[in-house]
Protein backbone atom coordinates (compact mmCIF):
# COMPACT_ATOMS: atom_id res chain seq x y z
CA UNK A 1 0.00 0.00 0.00
CA UNK A 2 1.66 3.12 -1.01
CA UNK A 3 1.28 6.12 1.64
CA UNK A 4 0.70 9.27 -0.52
CA UNK A 5 1.44 11.77 2.64
CA UNK A 6 -2.54 13.24 2.42
CA UNK A 7 -4.57 12.84 6.19
CA UNK A 8 -7.46 10.67 6.64
CA UNK A 9 -10.76 12.78 6.51
CA UNK A 10 -11.29 11.63 10.30
CA UNK A 11 -12.96 14.92 11.84
CA UNK A 12 -15.98 15.58 8.96
CA UNK A 13 -17.92 11.97 9.03
CA UNK A 14 -19.22 11.32 5.21
CA UNK A 15 -23.12 12.36 4.41
CA UNK A 16 -23.41 8.60 3.91
CA UNK A 17 -22.16 6.90 7.10
CA UNK A 18 -23.94 9.53 9.11
CA UNK A 19 -27.94 9.01 10.88
CA UNK A 20 -30.74 10.82 11.30
CA UNK A 21 -30.06 12.67 14.70
CA UNK A 22 -34.40 11.61 15.73
CA UNK A 23 -34.51 8.59 13.78
CA UNK A 24 -31.51 6.55 14.44
CA UNK A 25 -32.06 3.91 12.05
CA UNK A 26 -32.73 5.98 8.85
CA UNK A 27 -29.39 7.35 6.82
CA UNK A 28 -29.13 10.81 6.79
CA UNK A 29 -29.61 12.95 3.55
CA UNK A 30 -28.75 16.46 4.72
CA UNK A 31 -27.29 18.97 7.73
CA UNK A 32 -28.38 21.22 8.98
CA UNK A 33 -27.00 24.51 8.53
CA UNK A 34 -27.97 26.27 12.10
CA UNK A 35 -27.32 23.45 13.96
CA UNK A 36 -25.44 21.38 12.19
CA UNK A 37 -27.13 18.03 13.50
CA UNK A 38 -27.43 15.37 10.31
CA UNK A 39 -31.31 14.40 9.24
CA UNK A 40 -33.46 12.58 7.07
CA UNK A 41 -35.85 13.24 4.79
CA UNK A 42 -38.71 13.63 7.26
CA UNK A 43 -36.81 15.74 9.76
CA UNK A 44 -35.68 18.61 6.93
CA UNK A 45 -37.75 21.05 5.16
CA UNK A 46 -36.87 23.96 2.64
CA UNK A 47 -37.10 27.28 4.05
CA UNK A 48 -35.57 30.78 1.70
CA UNK A 49 -33.93 28.37 -0.18
CA UNK A 50 -32.09 26.31 2.32
CA UNK A 51 -32.86 22.90 3.75
CA UNK A 52 -32.92 23.46 7.62
CA UNK A 53 -34.19 21.31 10.54
CA UNK A 54 -37.66 21.50 12.41
CA UNK A 55 -35.95 23.11 15.59
CA UNK A 56 -34.40 25.39 14.04
CA UNK A 57 -37.33 26.78 11.68
CA UNK A 58 -39.13 27.30 14.60
CA UNK A 59 -36.31 29.07 16.39
CA UNK A 60 -36.34 31.58 13.12
CA UNK A 61 -39.85 31.79 12.60
CA UNK A 62 -40.67 32.88 16.10
CA UNK A 63 -39.63 36.57 16.35
CA UNK A 64 -41.04 37.24 13.12
CA UNK A 65 -44.41 36.21 13.81
CA UNK A 66 -44.16 37.78 17.77
CA UNK A 67 -43.58 41.26 15.67
CA UNK A 68 -46.14 40.58 13.17
CA UNK A 69 -48.42 40.08 16.14
CA UNK A 70 -48.20 43.21 17.57
CA UNK A 71 -49.39 44.68 14.59
CA UNK A 72 -52.16 42.68 13.50
CA UNK A 73 -54.18 43.99 16.52
CA UNK A 74 -53.38 47.24 15.78
CA UNK A 75 -54.60 46.16 12.03
CA UNK A 76 -57.66 44.67 12.67
CA UNK A 77 -58.92 47.70 15.02
CA UNK A 78 -58.36 49.80 12.39
CA UNK A 79 -59.97 48.06 9.75
CA UNK A 80 -62.85 47.72 12.17
CA UNK A 81 -63.60 51.02 12.72
CA UNK A 82 -63.38 51.68 9.22
CA UNK A 83 -65.92 49.77 8.98
CA UNK A 84 -68.04 51.21 11.44
CA UNK A 85 -67.25 54.96 10.09
CA UNK A 86 -68.88 53.24 6.69
CA UNK A 87 -71.74 52.19 7.74
CA UNK A 88 -72.34 54.99 9.64
CA UNK A 89 -71.49 57.09 6.53
CA UNK A 90 -73.52 55.30 4.29
CA UNK A 91 -77.01 55.49 6.80
CA UNK A 92 -75.99 59.08 7.53
CA UNK A 93 -76.45 59.87 3.64
CA UNK A 94 -79.65 57.40 3.30
CA UNK A 95 -80.85 59.82 6.32
CA UNK A 96 -80.04 62.84 5.06
CA UNK A 97 -81.69 61.76 1.58
CA UNK A 98 -85.23 60.62 3.01
CA UNK A 99 -85.41 63.56 4.57
CA UNK A 100 -84.95 66.19 1.62
CA UNK A 101 -87.87 64.41 0.38
CA UNK A 102 -90.69 67.39 0.60
CA UNK A 103 -93.91 66.85 2.54
CA UNK A 104 -96.09 66.75 -0.27
CA UNK A 105 -94.12 63.24 -1.63
CA UNK A 106 -95.68 62.52 1.43
CA UNK A 107 -98.98 63.11 1.91
CA UNK A 108 -99.66 62.31 -1.64
CA UNK A 109 -99.95 65.97 -3.14
CA UNK A 110 -97.11 65.81 -5.73
CA UNK A 111 -99.12 63.14 -7.77
CA UNK A 112 -102.14 65.26 -8.25
CA UNK A 113 -100.85 67.88 -10.59
CA UNK A 114 -103.05 70.06 -13.07
CA UNK A 115 -101.56 68.78 -16.03
CA UNK A 116 -102.89 65.47 -15.22
CA UNK A 117 -106.36 66.39 -14.06
CA UNK A 118 -107.79 68.55 -16.77
CA UNK A 119 -109.72 66.66 -19.82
Amino acid sequence: MLDVGCAPLTSVPALAHQRCLNHEFREAVARCPECRQFFCRECITEHEDRVICAACLKRLARPAARRRFHWTGVLIFGECLAGVLTVWLFFYIAGRSLLAIPDSFHEGTVWKSKFIDEP
